[in-house]
């Protein structure tokens, strides 16, 4: 399976993350789509916040750091993240946000 994004067809993994990071907001539109989610500003926050952390880190945050970090920053709750990504923020976000699948618990 794979995305086709302006064009130019990616390659994913068995889960449907990119191999590679693609930064793109097409690449956002047509994963979003795929997934079912209608993007709205909160969306847009969370992954302009896990591209952020993937380009500083190498990697994207687990739940833990991403509640607390976009409590402070944007007001956003447990509640308010699995609104906007119902199967796990911290991994359908990474998915929505064009980034490779995170390493998983324990992981970093």
């Amino acid at each position: 399976m794979g995305y086709v994004i302006d064009g130019v067809e990616r390659e994913t993994d068995a889960e449907g993350y990119l191999k590679e990071a693609d930064f793109s907001d097409a690449a956002v539109e047509v994963i979003a789509q795929a997934e079912g989610i209608a993007l709205t500003d909160g969306h847009r926050t969370v992954i302009a916040y896990l591209r952020e952390r993937y380009r500083e880190d190498g990697h994207t945050p687990n739940f833990r750091h991403m509640l607390k970090d976009l409590s402070e920053q944007a007001g956003l709750d447990n509640k308010a993240l699995y609104d906007l990504f119902p199967l796990g923020p911290a991994k359908q976000g990474a998915k929505v946000a064009g980034l490779p699948q995170p390493y998983g618990k324990g992981g970093y």
